[in-house]
């Protein structure tokens, strides 16, 4: 007999059949006479009720049914007389296929902190929180594919493995086979990398940018969705040293494309996880509420889906940087000096607490800010006329601030190698970047989506290491 899968039998009306399941224990209660198993396959948050009638079976095929143990249950699937469950299993057969030492199994039925559940990452899965959370993450992965596949876009695979680093941060991780307690020297007696494996210094990738700028100087438009790094010795609820991104690249957009793009984009997926993923959303919504329960009214977040409604619902509010900042100088909270980093003027680099603020107090919906000071922003973003700013976009959503950056690109061979001269990036090192300016250069745009950031707003979590399966951050790669 084959498998069925839970999700799909809870989602029929054709009783008194046979159904062989399989699954792990969630829960286990019963009498003299009967006993009830709750089994859960991952398939979909809800478990089934495997009913076990001891004077048809005898109390003996329940030795090793434990909460976590893993079941072969072949049965008759009727309307259920209890409520909680409209059907139920009633077996035949019960094969134990894994015990689990109910002495030493660390997830029973009871509530368990997300402290103590990253301990155990290689079982959280089991968990309901964790188990929705990846059946939503995987939700999003495909609606990405899909929003750009239906959009015409090409996905391609950018290097893992670089040379470059797309930001100017700095802050990489070194790829390297050399010998780190007795390295080759040179003549200057530094590290000779022309020994190494690549034949020069090589670290894992910060960004797939600007080899999606190559690609999109050919095929039109193009994105990439793969894992990106940083060396960033930081222990935030909004930091990981491994994560995931989405970036497309768009040739002949402009700054205002590339706004309209993305704001299409993060409408979809929002609404394609209110399509597709209500049980799971609405079982995080409530651990949401109960997580808050101590705060006060003006402190709880929104509820979940009437926050991603929101996303749909709304226009995307667009404004300059200038504007933003006369906005946060005269806000209640800077005048009162209970920002962290206090507003003084023009020039300063936003902080989450100053994009929250202008999403979640001031419009009260997704905001868009563009033209930056060129000094606190990349190499590559277009000047603007005025010489000091440029055609940068940051797109700040509530309980998160900043979830895109992105920009329309300088397309402009002198203006970019006069910028990469200021910010002493070696041109010689970027000579195929160049090239693209050199050869057929024209007007594009791209931007970046942290995918782990957009399933802490989809799924309402707080931290960004519940939201990754295997979290790599500071001291933290046990898994």
């Amino acid at each position: 007999m084959k498998r069925a899968i839970i999700k799909n039998l809870l989602q029929q009306d054709e009783f008194n059949q046979k159904v062989l399941v399989k699954g792990w224990v969630r829960n286990r209660r019963g009498s003299k006479n009967v006993a009830f198993i709750a089994l859960n396959d991952g398939s979909c948050l809800n478990n089934i009720q495997i009913v076990v009638d001891f004077s048809k079976l005898g109390e003996e095929v329940m030795e090793g049914v434990s909460v976590g143990a893993s079941l072969s249950v072949e049965g008759m699937l009727t309307e259920s007389a209890g409520g909680g469950q409209k059907m139920e299993v009633v077996a035949d057969k019960i094969e134990v296929l894994g015990v689990a030492d109910p002495e030493k199994y660390p997830l029973q039925p009871k509530k368990h902190s997300l402290e103590f559940l990253r301990d155990i990452a290689h079982l959280r899965f089991r968990t309901n929180t964790f188990g929705a959370i990846t059946r939503v993450r995987h939700a999003m992965i495909f609606a990405i594919h899909k929003f750009f596949n239906d959009n015409g876009f090409y996905n391609i695979h950018t290097p893992i493995i670089t040379a470059s680093d797309a930001e100017g941060a700095g802050e990489m991780f070194q790829v390297s086979t050399l010998d780190f307690k007795n390295p080759p020297l040179n003549e200057e007696g530094e590290i000779d990398y022309k020994q190494d494996f690549f034949g020069r210094k090589t670290n894992l990738t910060v960004s797939g940018q600007l080899e999606a700028e190559l690609a999109a100087l050919a095929m039109g438009q193009v994105y990439t969705f793969g894992p990106t790094f940083r060396a960033e010795n930081s222990n935030t609820t909004r930091h990981l040293a491994e994560f995931w991104m989405i970036e497309p690249e768009v040739a002949f957009n402009d700054l205002n494309d590339n706004m309209d793009l993305a704001e299409s984009m993060l409408k979809f997926v929002t609404q394609y996880a209110l399509d597709n993923c209500m049980d799971d959303l609405l079982f995080l919504s409530k651990r949401l509420k109960d997580e808050e329960k101590g705060k006060k009214a003006n402190e709880q977040s929104m509820e979940l889906i009437e926050k991603l409604k929101s996303i749909v619902d709304n226009d995307f509010v667009r404004l300059t940087y200038t504007e933003a900042i006369d906005i946060l100088r005269n806000s209640k909270p800077n005048k009162k000096k209970k920002f962290d980093y206090i507003i003084e003027g023009w020039g300063a680099d936003l902080q989450s607490e100053h994009e929250r603020y202008l999403v979640e107090k001031h419009f009260k919906k997704p905001v868009i800010l563009i033209d930056y000071p060129a000094e606190i922003k990349a190499f590559y973003m277009k000047m603007n006329d005025d010489g000091k700013t440029v055609r940068a976009m940051d797109i700040l959503f509530p309980g998160i601030g900043e979830i895109v950056g992105g920009s329309q690109r300088e397309e402009r061979l002198d203006v970019l190698q006069a910028k990469m001269k200021a910010m002493n990036i070696p041109e010689e090192e970027m000579w195929w970047f160049m090239d693209t300016r050199r050869f057929g250069s024209v007007p594009h745009s791209g931007f970046g989506l942290g995918f782990e950031r957009l399933i802490l707003f989809i799924t309402g979590m707080n931290n960004i290491r519940d939201v990754i399966p295997f979290p790599r951050a500071p001291k933290q790669a046990e898994f």
